[in-house]
């Protein structure tokens, strides 16, 4: 038997999109993302922001560069960054600001409107 020859259909995104309602970006936290996915060679990827359990609090931020969104994704687009959040995690960062320090005891920062409590070095908490 010989090949369909039916015409290929483009599957529709399997993400769907949020917006900065989510997670937002300051500023200075969209230039290191742009910049690091630069440096990645990923100049179009995505930051993404999950929530795994761990931490003195009980639950932490893991924060990683990819190529694009992956299957029940939700893409927000922030300050020119595309950023992906899975619905678990949705649950604890929405209304999320994500900031960048470039201090000593600096980096990623996460002020999150969810969190009933935090460690002392604000890498972890409870909801």
């Amino acid at each position: 038997m010989i090949a369909s020859t039916a015409p290929k259909t483009t599957a529709a995104p399997s993400f769907r999109l949020g917006d900065e309602r989510l997670v937002k970006l300051t500023a200075n936290a969209a230039l290191k993302v742009s910049t690091l996915l630069t440096k990645q060679g990923r100049p179009n990827g995505v930051l993404r922001v999950a929530v795994v359990g761990g931490g003195c609090s009980g639950l932490q931020y893991k924060m990683d560069l990819q190529d694009a969104p992956a299957s029940r994704d939700i893409l927000v687009e922030s300050a020119g960054v595309r950023v992906v959040v899975d619905p678990k995690s949705a649950l604890y960062v929405t209304g999320s600001e994500l900031d960048y320090v470039s201090t000593l005891d600096g980096g990623f920062k996460v002020k999150n409107p969810n969190a009933a409590t935090s460690c002392s070095c604000g890498e972890s908490f409870t909801a």
